[in-house]
């Protein structure tokens, strides 16, 4: 889910940010083009917490711009199959919902919908039981069963086991 990692990246930074702030330019362009972006290998960075190295800065042929390698810490999100999360429904039609876990997005298809379930459409679509029913901006626990990355995360979750379904209903509160 969240870990903990060190990442090395190669900055290239104009010469107009040259001078005392070299190394907060430096920082603040990281976490500008690092922070919220998402990579197959490791998943969402979620933040960087801490600078361990910034090396020596090599300087471009015709550009006159300086790559630096920067070795930097940061907290990554990262869903697994099997794993079990909480999300928001955001939306639902007939052939399942989809929800959010952070930045992930996770589809229910209606196949891994307790049987219980039905789907009412209508102004508000929703899939409803005798606990409670879910539509846009329910609350759900859900079990990842399938992931799929490239440039954003998406992932296929399930509904029907033990413990998971509705948590909050907006209709109820």
């Amino acid at each position: 889910m969240f870990f903990h990692i060190v990442l090395e990246r190669n900055m290239q930074l104009h010469p107009r940010h040259f001078g005392r702030n070299l190394r907060e330019n430096l920082v603040s362009k990281l976490m500008k083009d690092v922070e919220g972006t998402c990579s197959g290998r490791h998943g969402f960075v979620v933040a960087i917490t801490g600078i361990e190295n910034v090396g020596k800065g090599l300087i471009r042929d015709g550009t006159g711009f300086v790559t630096f390698p920067v070795k930097y810490q940061c907290v990554v999100f990262r869903p697994f199959k099997g794993e079990v999360l909480e999300a928001v429904v955001t939306m639902v039609n007939k052939m399942g919902f989809f929800a959010e876990a952070g930045p992930v997005q996770i589809f229910v298809s209606n196949h891994l919908i307790p049987d219980d379930m039905e789907f009412q459409s209508g102004d508000m679509p929703n899939y409803t039981t005798s606990d409670g029913s879910i539509q846009k901006d329910s609350e759900v626990r859900l079990k990842i069963i399938g992931t799929r990355v490239d440039a954003t995360e998406f992932c296929i979750g399930t509904i029907k086991d033990d413990f998971l379904g509705v948590i909050n209903d907006p209709t109820t509160a």
